[in-house]
């Protein structure tokens, strides 16, 4: 049976995930938003949920479950959904490599 890696939305952040408006398609999570939950082992995170319903400290909407193979599941209204941890925009290496340039260009300029 699989395990799943709990991830708890922090306290502060749920009343505004509980009345934000229900979009669909994958939804894009910032791990800094969560804070680790345990693990529960269940069949599907629907089995997950029922498990742990009745506990101390149930599943809430905009808690998330991380199965083994890494994808994530969001507890939402309406069931559980896709979803993402966010990933930062990087900036390729060219443009990268020609601020750097320009930056030691202005800085000689500067010098002389």
């Amino acid at each position: 049976m699989p395990v799943f890696r709990i991830h708890r939305l922090k306290d502060h952040l749920r009343q505004g995930f509980r009345s934000a408006a229900h979009v669909s398609g994958t939804a894009v999570v910032k791990p800094r938003d969560y804070e680790p939950g345990g693990s529960i082992e269940a069949g599907s995170p629907y089995g997950a949920f029922f498990a742990m319903r009745d506990s101390a400290r149930p599943l809430e909407v905009g808690d998330l479950l991380e199965p083994e193979n890494g994808s994530l599941r969001i507890c939402k209204f309406v069931g559980f959904e896709e979803a993402q941890w966010f990933v930062p925009e990087t900036k390729p290496a060219e443009a990268a490599e020609v601020e750097q340039e320009a930056g030691a260009a202005d800085a000689v300029g500067a010098v002389e």
